[in-house]
């Protein structure tokens, strides 16, 4: 019985250990679930704040030389023609060498169609040189006839002198008669002369139009083998859709640029900036130039262009300003074409209290943060400026080291929220998007 006493007495001891220490157990946890947690604890951090706009572009030479088809593609009556070959892009080539060879097809029937039309107008001009001839030797006869009449109507009108008043009337009517027809018709032949001479204008500037053209075309074939103008590297060009021209492309009067010969030692990264960021943006801010294809390499840029008018880009819905961004030094590797990525610096303040933009609520329009005070949280009221993708200046408000959560606690809506002194409420926050100016220095840490 004694032994039986015992071993019950042990085991009530055992079972009231393991309930004392699990009752423990259970006031740690809840003592360690109703502190805040480290991991969503940040420290308030004072050093340089900068703010960049982050984009994707495309290398792309500010200066090059363009490869374009035959100029008088127009002249000779062709808006399009097709690529039918093409070097392949990267090729290096000699000033004078061949870069693309156009169909020559739509150029062929043109020249048939020249050519007849320019044996029609020398048809006809040489008809008008016969017509001219013909109407204009009549009239020279006509007139030496007229001046032959004339003279016999002199002798007449002398002979009549002696003859009856009505006889040398009549001499005298006859002659006048004749002078007054050959000075009619020698007006005339003025006159015919003038017609011929007319005539022979427009017809001869039928032909000469004809032969233009036909030059023009003999011109337009002979430059469908496209040469190089300068020594280069080949960088096909592109159509108003992005493409690039290819062997099978068109090449049109108005848009005649088969490919290009880009200046590598003068790059720019060409990029779209939405419309939210692009106000930050502005000519001289330093730019980070890097490369998907080489993402070790990193270049130093300065924008040298905003657009002022938004475009809609055919790969996105919202509306994009164009954005340049000059490289300042040359490599070897840069190629146009290439995808870029493109950190701008739009602001840069030296000195600044900031924290992680989780940390920052807002409530009633109020920006507030949750400070913590040993072990307990407070609803801080604070002034913010500039932010970027991570992190918020704060203003006013925090001090250097002091402790934020960046979770609202359980319980927050009973927390009172500490306000700024009037005097920090009156004063303008001094970090904004665009300035440059740090931020004066916050409240002491009030732990």
């Amino acid at each position: 019985m004694r032994t039986m006493r015992v071993l019950r007495s042990h085991r009530f001891l055992v079972v009231t250990a393991v309930a004392t220490i699990g009752a423990l157990g259970v006031w740690i946890l809840a003592r360690q679930s109703s502190s805040p947690n480290s991991a969503v604890v940040a420290r308030v951090k004072r050093g340089p704040f900068v703010v960049t706009v982050t984009t994707a572009g495309e290398l792309r030479a500010k200066k090059f030389v363009q490869v374009t088809a035959p100029p008088q593609l127009q002249q000779a009556g062709v808006y399009q023609i097709k690529i039918a070959s093409l070097v392949p892009e990267g090729t290096v080539v000699k000033q004078g060498e061949q870069v693309a060879e156009l169909d020559r097809s739509a150029l062929a029937s043109k020249l048939a169609d020249v050519t007849l039309a320019l044996q029609k107008a020398e048809a006809q001009y040489e008809q008008a040189q016969l017509d001219s001839a013909l109407t204009l030797s009549g009239a020279r006869e006509s007139i030496r006839t007229m001046e032959l009449g004339l003279e016999e109507k002199k002798l007449a009108k002398e002979e009549a002198v002696y003859e009856a008043p009505t006889v040398k009337r009549q001499a005298e009517i006859d002659y006048e008669k004749a002078e007054r027809a050959l000075a009619q018709a020698k007006t005339d032949y003025e006159t015919k002369t003038e017609q011929a001479r007319a005539k022979m204008r427009e017809v001869g500037a039928d032909l000469a139009r004809q032969k233009n053209t036909l030059t023009v075309v003999q011109d337009v074939m002979a430059g469908c083998s496209v040469k190089a103008p300068t020594p280069g590297m080949v960088i096909y060009a592109k159509e108003w859709n992005g493409k690039k021209r290819t062997a099978g492309s068109q090449v049109s009067s108005w848009d005649p640029a088969v490919a290009t010969l880009p200046d590598f030692t003068d790059m720019e990264s060409v990029t779209y900036v939405n419309e939210i960021d692009v106000r930050k943006i502005a000519v001289g801010q330093p730019a980070v130039i890097t490369l998907d294809a080489d993402p070790s390499k990193r270049f130093s840029g300065t924008v040298s262009s905003v657009a002022n008018v938004g475009e809609q880009r055919p790969s996105t819905d919202a509306k994009v300003f164009e954005v340049k961004v000059a490289v300042v030094q040359s490599d070897t590797t840069l190629r146009p074409g290439m995808t870029t990525g493109n950190a701008i610096e739009t602001l840069k303040v030296p000195d600044a209290l900031f924290v992680p933009l989780e940390a920052v609520s807002n409530e009633d329009s109020v920006a507030l943060v949750y400070r913590l005070s040993g072990a307990r949280a407070t609803k801080q009221e604070v002034v913010t400026g500039a932010m970027n993708d991570d992190e918020v200046v704060v203003a006013r408000g925090l001090a250097e080291g002091d402790r934020v959560l960046l979770t609202v606690p359980p319980g927050h809506e009973k927390l009172k929220l500490a306000p700024l002194p009037a005097a920090d409420v009156a004063k303008p926050a001094s970090v904004t998007a665009g300035s440059s100016t740090p931020p004066p220095t916050p409240a002491a840490n009030q732990d």
